[in-house]
């Protein structure tokens, strides 16, 4: 029986997020040859990418207030819809860029931008029409989504983080694993300083850990680590048959393909 996977390169990974519109694409290349591999070693198992915009889509994000919505940005309706698509993009340059690592790796990919059919309400996935996407799977296809601009039901417009694009794929999709690839080896309990890693959140302890989590290295307009985090633990509580979700660092070689294994 096949098992459906959702892995999501961060941001921080796969882009210098102190530098606006930086790639690193030698990581790229790396991780895309590890999931290759995976691939090729189990044909039967489901594999679905998602990637965060890093310095490409946060650095507009934030210039432009996209994710606040029109009224909210407090800028001029026209400015805020010009920054609205300077944002998306700037996420499909990345998105591209990812695209081309997998492809040069051999691997079948496929692109699912959110901003093509996504639509939010209140900042929240609300309402997206899958079946491209799930016959793509059944094909052997690999779908790869992201975080994007969308327009919203209430705010005009604002910017879903690929954990909430994973959080509304869940539940149409069921994956048993979700794995989260970012700099870091795991949630800081001591952020910046990074020496210590919470082992395991649970619902039980999360209270003795919310306070101590950072946010994020570097820009990021979706919530950094803290909302990853809590994101994560609801999901996890609202969906019995997800059976792992990991945050980890993909900065070593091997490291994304250890995690796959």
């Amino acid at each position: 029986m096949a098992h459906l996977t959702f892995l999501k390169l961060g941001g921080s990974l796969i882009t210098d997020k102190t530098r606006p519109y930086v790639v690193r694409p030698a990581v790229l290349t790396r991780i895309a040859q590890e999931i290759a591999a995976f691939c090729a070693a189990h044909p039967q198992e489901q594999l679905l990418i998602g990637h965060g915009s890093g310095s490409f889509g946060h650095t507009s994000g934030k210039q432009y207030h996209t994710r606040d919505g029109a009224a909210a940005s407090g800028l001029p309706p026209q400015t805020y819809w010009q920054g609205f698509a300077e944002t998306g993009y700037q996420a499909a340059r990345l998105h591209r860029h990812v695209l081309e690592a997998l492809h040069a790796a051999g691997l079948p990919v496929l692109s699912f931008p959110p901003s093509s059919g996504m639509l939010a309400e209140d900042g929240q996935p609300h309402r997206w029409d899958l079946t491209a996407l799930n016959a793509a799977l059944q094909a052997g296809l690999l779908p790869v989504v992201y975080g994007d601009v969308v327009f919203d039901a209430r705010r005009g417009g604002t910017i879903l983080s690929t954990e909430a694009v994973f959080a509304y794929l869940t539940g149409q999709l069921h994956p048993v694993r979700i794995l989260l690839a970012g700099l870091e080896n795991g949630i800081c309990a001591d952020y910046p300083h990074c020496q210590q890693v919470v082992p395991h959140i649970t619902p039980q302890n999360y209270a003795d850990w919310r306070t101590v989590i950072g946010a994020s290295h570097g820009t990021d307009v979706t919530g950094g680590m803290a909302a990853k985090a809590a994101e994560m633990l609801a999901l996890a509580q609202s969906h019995p048959g997800l059976q792992e979700i990991r945050i980890f660092s993909g900065e070593a070689d091997q490291s994304i393909l250890h995690a796959l294994e």
